[in-house]
């Protein structure tokens, strides 16, 4: 009989012990993945709807407000007070200024998407040709430079942009391209669509 409340304290020791191991896994496992979480993921979960908007800060110091829409593989796109859109590249994004719900919130597993999500896999330099072809006039924030330049993307290198600059309001022709720029894609801070 001692025996039994022996193995019963030992069989009780042991249950404690497997139960504290797996709580430290687990808490591992969620530092590890914390660890490989990086910027383009936590926007990729405040884009599928936790929070509202957001206010970035860009590389050179301009505050964006803007509601987190959809992010592929380089780049974060949403809506901008007054009903503009804007593309941003990840890389441009300083910081993020959240609320505290929004910073738990980022920091969740992002949700398992119900069929592939192939927008996640593209890169900027596909959106930007999508715009260039479909002759869109878009106004690019260029990172060192104040204020935006407003004109048409005319082509899409693998690392720059050719932009037609041109008046607001005024068709891409070329009599109205007052010039020609070569804007590298590292020192794109965002592109907004009209």
């Amino acid at each position: 009989m001692r025996f039994d409340l022996l193995f019963d304290d030992l069989e009780g020791q042991l249950e404690t012990q497997l139960a504290a191991d797996e709580a430290q896994q687990r808490i591992e496992a969620e530092r590890l993945r914390a660890a490989r979480t990086g910027l383009r993921e936590r926007l990729a979960v405040l884009a599928a709807g936790h929070g509202g908007g957001i206010r970035l800060r860009l590389v050179d110091g301009t505050a964006v407000e803007i509601e987190p829409g959809t992010v592929g593989a380089d780049w974060l796109a949403g809506a901008l007070p007054g009903g503009a859109q804007a593309i941003v590249p990840v890389a441009a994004i300083a910081s993020l200024s959240l609320s505290a719900e929004q910073a738990r919130a980022s920091r969740a597993r992002p949700p398992e998407p119900a069929r592939p999500d192939l927008t996640a896999k593209l890169a900027i330099g596909v959106v930007l040709r999508d715009l260039a072809r479909r002759r869109v006039p878009v106004d690019v924030l260029i990172a060192g430079e104040t204020g935006a330049t407003h004109g048409t993307i005319d082509r899409v290198g693998l690392d720059h942009i050719d932009l037609a600059v041109h008046g607001r309001g005024v068709a891409r022709r070329e009599t109205s391209v007052a010039e020609h720029r070569v804007v590298a894609l590292a020192s794109v801070a965002m592109v907004r669509v009209l």
